[in-house]
């Protein structure tokens, strides 16, 4: 978790200091207005554009506590809801994360949540409608949600298959923001801030990831997303030389095919 944060429970956290965010459009403002009218919010980009980051910001600047779930291929309805666990000779109910965000009017944000079982995703239906209801079936309960609780999902439309698309029964639940890439200019003060390099230094490193991003579909899923590029500069300003930083934050995650590999050394070597 970026920023300062403060542990409310071992799920939750309350951000005591702002998250650097750059906003790029009225990403802001359209968040802003669907937390207030108690709307669930999507968000749609690829790896690394700042997603995670514009929430942790919104979380802040609502006041809210935050959790946040990765989700993945083997999360089930009870990793979110909650199960019974034994405990010495007892048995005890545990919340799970997205339990534990509608008890505390918590944003709870579904990282990649077209990766999560299909079975798994039904439960969050009755939260993204009139009813704004958790059922716990194992516990024979029905939660309200209350006004501060938001549900947050995020996903990338253009790197997922036709399997893991999200359906439109769900997707017409959510009010929704595109994220791309920020333009140029702005990504490089976002890379020289977080990056803690110089502005010369941050224009390259912008420049090397627009070229890898023409390589998309010629070799690379997706191209180097701004936290690759920070990655880079992290290294850069601990010493590294630029060449060595970019090759091993940008080039080795991106690829692991031996022509894709040395393609990306030759537009490392173009820029640095």
């Amino acid at each position: 978790m970026s920023g300062a944060a403060k542990a409310l429970s071992p799920q939750l956290v309350r951000l005591d200091r702002e998250p650097y965010y750059h906003s790029v459009g009225d990403e802001l403002d359209v968040f802003a207005a669907a937390a207030k009218a108690k709307l669930p919010v999507m968000l749609k980009g690829p790896t690394g554009c700042g997603k995670t980051r514009f929430v942790e910001h919104m979380a802040w600047q609502l006041g809210r506590p935050l959790i946040t779930v990765a989700c993945h291929d083997d999360l089930t309805s009870a990793d979110l809801v909650g199960r019974y666990l034994i405990v010495g000779d007892d048995t005890v109910w545990m919340d799970g994360p997205l339990t534990a965000a509608v008890r505390a009017g918590a944003i709870c944000y579904l990282d990649e949540v077209v990766e999560a079982r299909k079975d798994t995703t039904v439960v969050i239906h009755p939260l993204t409608d009139a009813r704004r209801a958790l059922p716990v079936e194992k516990r024979g309960e029905y939660i309200e949600a209350p006004d501060d609780f938001m549900l947050v999902v995020s996903w990338n439309p253009g790197y997922q298959s036709v399997l893991k698309d999200m359906k439109p029964s769900t997707r017409q639940r959510f009010v929704a923001l595109d994220f791309d890439y920020p333009a140029a200019e702005i990504e490089a003060r976002i890379v020289a801030h977080e990056g803690g390099v110089d502005d010369a230094t941050a224009n390259k490193l912008v420049k090397l990831g627009h070229m890898t991003r023409s390589l998309r579909g010629a070799g690379l899923d997706e191209g180097a997303g701004t936290r690759l590029l920070v990655h880079a500069a992290q290294l850069i300003a601990a010493g590294m030389a630029p060449a060595t930083a970019c090759t091993a934050a940008v080039a080795r995650p991106l690829a692991d095919e031996a022509d894709t590999r040395a393609a990306l050394d030759d537009l490392i070597r173009a820029v640095f």
